[in-house]
């Protein structure tokens, strides 16, 4: 396990690899992006019966990709380093 310079051990998290990071991204791009079609396209209310469902579908796909993100800031995944360092062992055959 790595240590700071006073001796304090180093926690590594999955950081931009945990699957929880990556889903939330994509949802918000994806709520950005289908929010401005409902901002700056054709809301289409005839089709819809009268509601912006790309303004709705934009937004909600907005909270859920920011819960996700939130989520995975809030209880990041840490690596076990000595697992890391077993498993480095194995595959080097010593």
């Amino acid at each position: 396990m790595s240590t700071t310079n006073d001796g304090t051990p180093v926690r590594h998290t999955a950081g931009v690899f945990d699957i929880r990071t990556i889903i939330g991204l994509l949802l918000l791009v994806y709520g950005v992006i289908i929010g401005a079609m409902g901002l700056f396209a054709d809301p289409a209310f005839d089709k819809t019966g009268g509601v912006n469902a790309n303004l709705l579908a934009g937004g909600a796909l907005l909270a859920v990709g920011a819960v996700f993100v939130l989520w995975a800031r809030m209880r990041p995944i840490i690596v076990d380093e000595r697992q890391v360092a077993r498993l480095r062992e194995d595959e080097s055959g010593h």
